[in-house]
């Protein structure tokens, strides 16, 4: 048994059982890829593959533990890659953070100015998403770390820590007509168009919930995954946006004003997440703490063989 044939085991399944779209993201033949499965099946004694002729249709049960094993040693021989880079090219390597927009243009810049300052033979990369995606990213192993707001993720492959909450607030041009209310309602907000997040973020969704609630539909007239691209569109005078409210910066926001709306939409809670079974480096440990201070290296490992949600 060879490393090459879970690969191959993993890459069908993630190719939607295409044995061919498997062979392109290998980079090798397809007649290649089908031996080697065949050779794993007879090895094993077990079809790893439901079969109708030679299209693959899905896993066997057996298949399905086998899959759950492939996955965890192709894991375990990636970290033992990352455990002689630990030791052997001390303080130097790759990081990198699957977030969303909100995070790394806001959240973000602090931590990374002091983590690129203490480390700076460290390849910091941000890969931008959805909450979902991001997770995914994570998942796949594309990425160390994730930051994202509620994720609809299940499973336990991943240990997502809580660290912060995200309230949200309404964004008006100079000299809007909601700013002169003394406590705005979800009703008076229907007389607006609405600008906001796409359909993917979380956010959307608990926005719409509380509409719903009081039996009202919002006009949203527009919706991007980009913060700053729906503040342009509020000052151009498009609408009224529901952000985060991390995403208000008085000082930089000069021609908007910022309404406090937690007392009509519920918070988003930010979590941190990393793969169970990976090996974090020192200097992920320090990005993670310096992200989240509650949160060192001893209370990481204590808690990756926890529960999926870290209270």
């Amino acid at each position: 048994m060879r490393l090459e044939q879970l690969r191959v085991v993993c890459a069908i399944v993630d190719a939607g059982f295409s044995v061919s779209r498997a062979a392109e993201t290998l980079n090798s033949p397809q007649p290649g890829l089908s031996r080697q499965l065949r050779a794993l099946e007879r090895e094993i004694g077990v079809d790893i593959f439901a079969r109708n002729q030679k299209r693959l249709l899905g896993l066997t049960r057996p298949g399905i533990e086998i899959l759950k094993v492939a996955r965890n040693m192709l894991d375990q021989a990636a970290n033992l890659g990352k455990i002689g880079q630990e030791f052997s090219s001390e303080g130097r390597g790759n990081l990198v953070v699957a977030t969303t927009h909100t995070q790394s243009r806001y959240a973000l810049p602090a931590v990374i100015k002091q983590f690129t300052a203490r480390h700076p033979g460290v390849r910091l990369m941000l890969r931008q998403g959805t909450p979902a995606e991001v997770v995914e990213l994570v998942r796949s192993g594309e990425a160390d770390l994730c930051i994202g707001s509620d994720s609809p993720s299940e499973g336990t492959e991943l240990a997502l820590f809580p660290c912060n909450v995200l309230e949200r607030v309404i964004l008006t041009p100079v000299g809007h007509p909601l700013l002169k209310q003394r406590r705005v309602s979800l009703e008076s907000l229907t007389g607006y168009p609405i600008i906001t997040y796409d359909a993917p973020f979380i956010g959307r969704s608990k926005i719409l919930h509380a509409f719903s609630e009081k039996g009202l539909t919002p006009d949203i007239v527009l919706s991007a995954i980009d913060t700053d691209v729906i503040k342009v569109y509020v000052e151009m005078g498009i609408g009224v946006a529901i952000v985060a409210s991390l995403a208000y910066d008085p000082d930089r926001d000069h021609k908007l004003r910022a309404i406090d709306a937690r007392h009509l939409f519920a918070p988003n809670t930010i979590y941190l997440g990393v793969r169970r079974n990976d090996h974090l480096r020192g200097y992920v440990y320090e990005f993670i703490e310096m992200y989240a201070p509650r949160l060192n290296r001893g209370t990481v490992d204590k808690a990756l063989s926890g529960t999926r949600r870290i209270a």
